[in-house]
């Protein structure tokens, strides 16, 4: 019942942000469609998949010389094993960048195993409790290895404890789920957890030269920068030193009783999480 309730919960949610079905747009060649999905080229060894069912939520297929990986699951998309086949006839390797329905739906059962970060283990029961696969473990800075391309394993909790990021420093770019939100940040841990990540992250960008982060719900034009996460760190130090307070969520949304907004996106959270 726990299970079906959260779900419900976060089907609501992203059906109630302000963005539509009908503002979808990704450019790139179709190299997929169906009532489920739509994958998009990004680039000749990189696909973005859009589901349908919470936001046009995303999954993104990046293939090696040896392998490939598949950086989430979307919602309920049926065959998804066979459709990533059709797409690249390397290996693949699922992995999460959180555990939420909408990235870890029953489309996870297309794959016999799954790997997620640790943090995250504790959501395991109520979003995949369904899942027979086996549940294996990312480790912060580790390297996945494809075969001429070298994807950098970065935790980055903020919307969830084990919120995870992929960055492939050769390519300019990296995934990040919903680490930062797409615009709406469901704040899972408190400020300090979430400023640590930030300056993590940047610094990472910075150093290795990423020019964006390709997020959980993508649209042509809505990846976040670094620009973007460090104001994001400076508003939330101000709501940590208490210079800035909450104002009330009128939407209840989550649980999360607070919000704050900066320019392009929008907090939500607890008081639990100013610490």
């Amino acid at each position: 019942m726990k299970k079906i309730i959260l779900s419900c919960l976060l089907l609501v949610l992203f059906k109630n942000i302000a963005f539509s079905q009908d503002q979808l747009k990704v450019e790139g060649k179709v190299v997929f469609s169906n009532e489920d999905v739509v994958f998009h080229q990004i680039d000749e060894h990189t696909w973005v998949g859009s589901g349908h069912e919470m936001w046009h939520e995303s999954l993104y297929l990046i293939e090696g010389s040896d392998k490939a990986i598949l950086i989430d699951a979307g919602t309920n998309i049926k065959d998804l094993d066979k459709i990533v086949s059709s797409i690249t006839s390397k290996p693949i390797i699922l992995v999460a960048t959180h555990v939420h329905p909408d990235h870890t739906g029953p489309s996870i059962n297309s794959f016999p195993q799954i790997y997620i970060n640790a943090a995250d283990t504790e959501l395991v029961p109520v979003f995949m409790g369904e899942y027979r696969g086996v549940v294996k473990y990312l480790k912060d800075k580790e390297i996945i290895d494809l075969g001429n391309r070298k994807i950098e394993v970065v935790y980055t909790p903020g919307h969830t404890k084990g919120s995870t990021t992929f960055i492939d420093k050769k390519a300019g770019y990296g995934f990040c789920g919903d680490s930062f939100g797409t615009g709406l940040l469901l704040l899972g841990v408190d400020f300090s957890t979430f400023i640590a990540t930030c300056e993590i992250i940047c610094s990472i960008m910075e150093k290795q030269k990423i020019k964006y982060l390709y997020p959980g719900h993508f649209s042509d034009g809505n990846m976040e920068t670094a620009s973007k996460i460090k104001d994001m760190q400076v508003l939330s130090k101000e709501v940590l030193s208490g210079n800035i307070k909450g104002k009330d969520n009128p939407d209840n949304t989550f649980g999360l009783k607070l919000a704050v907004e900066g320019t392009g996106y929008r907090i939500i959270f607890n008081e639990s999480a100013v610490k």
